[in-house]
């Protein structure tokens, strides 16, 4: 099965080798239409610390590393 890869906004770096990251996504609301923003915050291992708070990071998707960490942080967006 592949890996899932999201693309996000990192929120927090306050954690030794961890990385919070927002994903947004959009949707239409099932009775009104109305597209509206959803966001989900995922915990990711950054290995290097080099995520800062404010990138665009892409996360992948990995076997658990931790209790919440379940994501591996693969990139940044220029």
């Amino acid at each position: 099965m592949p890996k899932r890869i999201l693309q996000g906004v990192v929120v927090s770096n306050a954690s030794e080798k961890t990385a919070v990251v927002r994903i947004e996504r959009r949707v239409a609301h099932p009775m009104y239409g109305k597209v509206v923003r959803l966001s989900k915050k995922y915990h990711a291992h950054d290995e290097d610390n080099a995520c800062q708070v404010g990138e665009v990071v892409r996360i992948e998707e990995c076997s658990p590393i931790s209790r919440k960490k379940r994501w591996r942080v693969i990139g940044s967006e220029a």
